[in-house]
């Protein structure tokens, strides 16, 4: 049996063929190779399908923010007649029947007992919500802090008194402060909730911090302070 010789030509034929196929230079695809030879200019993923996604973005309707809920909380932190005329004024604003909330903890410091009913609580959806908020936010002058929005998209106000909102003064129910909490959203983001097929929604979709200031800042022309003004 005699020596076989070597013959560079065999080993490099099949490398130099699988460099003119995949486009050995950087180690780009075929597709890439194939557009180079037909003469035609290839633009990568980071350069020509980020700038699209950027500019689709701006006109995707599934990327609006919409107001998911608005919840109003009173607290009164007793039960009995002054709990009663709460849930009154939270009825005369929305129209809604309140819903009553128990305390989970026992604190004698200010005479709360476990399971008592301390504060009511209403939730507004669709257009009420909106004309709500607005009238909230007039109290308010327009104005939030930055502390205010939470970093799931999300903020709430208070104020001081009920009457601000252009309710009527009634001597026999007194003034009652109230909590305001926004719920925002972005279409699609019922698959996260539904309990047929549920899933997740993707990080991109998600609301954030800045997302929900952006939102304010853009409908309501509204202003967010680092810090309370004196």
């Amino acid at each position: 049996m005699g020596i076989i010789p070597f013959e560079p030509r065999r080993i490099l034929a099949p490398i130099l063929r699988g460099r003119s196929a995949i486009g050995w230079c950087g180690w780009r695809s075929p597709k890439v190779a194939i557009e180079r030879r037909h003469g035609r200019q290839y633009f990568s993923k980071s350069s020509k399908q980020q700038a699209k996604m950027a500019g689709d973005k701006s006109n995707n309707p599934m990327r609006d923010i919409h107001v998911d809920k608005l919840v109003i909380n009173c607290c009164v932190g007793e039960s009995g007649d002054k709990l009663t005329r709460a849930a009154r004024v939270l009825e005369q604003l929305t129209g809604q029947k309140p819903v009553y909330s128990k305390a989970r903890y026992t604190v004698r410091t200010f005479g709360i007992r476990r399971n008592e009913k301390i504060s009511c609580h209403v939730t507004i959806r669709g257009e009420l919500a909106q004309e709500i908020l607005d009238r909230g936010l007039k109290v308010k002058e327009y104005e939030l802090l930055r502390k205010n929005f939470s970093e799931t998209g999300n903020f709430g106000f208070g104020i001081q008194e009920h009457i601000d909102l252009g309710i009527k003064y009634d001597p026999s129910t007194g003034i009652y402060g109230m909590d305001f909490f926004v719920v925002l959203k972005r279409p699609g983001a019922r698959v996260a909730r539904r309990k047929i097929q549920q899933s997740r929604v993707g990080h991109p979709h998600r609301l954030t911090k800045d997302d929900a200031i952006n939102w304010f800042q853009t409908k309501f022309e509204g202003i967010v302070l680092d810090e309370p003004r004196n």
